[in-house]
């Protein structure tokens, strides 16, 4: 493992690496021990007690945290006609067809998310092999594929995340930035553990949070304890 740098080390030294914080406790340790020069993101990082390999134990979806993540988004849009006009009026940064599609192809990706009618998909699809390692496939799980074109940007522009379990059972979602005040983080956590909560596979036994932490973009993680919120 790379060798930590003095200020996370003077970071670490401020948590109990056993113990379980209240999330606002855990919130005033984050604040104390992010130390960077920019104004770090702040991650919560889930592991669940799921097979992602079954079907029936995938978790995949997204929400709209109650105060954004202090990023906005830039939206690509891809439609037809007068859903074209409707990504545009909502706010989408780049709206078009088989002209963004061109454009991707040569190497272009000056987006974070990419929102796409289903009569759209046909075309998109064949993005696969580029869009795919990046993350950025839309996904009808994710309501990225939809004809509700205003309602998927305006959501995306007011702070939606996705999440999604890996294939060692994690999921890791941010929920703001550590220039955010308390309460706002908190909420955001409290917003996200809860749709965690009700995602629960039915096919999921035993412990389903078996750890849950918060960190900063260069902090270390804090173990945050949710048993309130099962």
């Amino acid at each position: 493992m790379a060798k930590r740098g003095k200020r996370y080390q003077e970071a670490v030294k401020l948590i109990d690496r056993s113990k379980s914080y209240e999330i606002t406790e855990a919130v005033a340790l984050l604040k104390e021990t992010a130390k960077a020069k920019f104004d770090e993101t702040v991650e919560v990082a889930f592991r669940l007690g799921v097979d992602p390999k079954k079907a029936d134990q995938q978790i995949r979806g997204a929400f709209v945290l109650p105060h954004g993540t202090g990023k906005t988004q830039r939206v690509l849009v891809f439609a037809k006609g007068d859903k074209l006009k409707e990504a545009e009026a909502a706010g989408a940064d780049y709206v078009g067809d088989q002209d963004l599609i061109n454009k991707i192809n040569q190497g272009w990706f000056e987006f974070d998310v990419i929102v796409a009618t289903p009569d759209m998909m046909a075309e998109v699809g064949k993005l696969g092999r580029v869009l795919g390692p990046k993350g950025l496939m839309p996904n009808p799980k994710t309501g990225t594929v939809t004809f509700e074109v205003e309602k998927a940007v305006k959501e995306i522009k007011a702070g939606k995340v996705e999440y999604r379990v890996d294939k060692q059972s994690n999921i890791h979602v941010p929920i703001g930035k550590i220039s955010f005040d308390n309460q706002k983080l908190e909420e955001n956590f409290a917003a996200l553990v809860e749709t965690i909560v009700k995602v629960k596979p039915q096919a999921s036994k035993g412990v389903y949070m078996k750890n849950v932490a918060i960190t900063s973009t260069m902090g270390p993680g804090i173990r945050v304890d949710v048993s309130n919120y099962r």
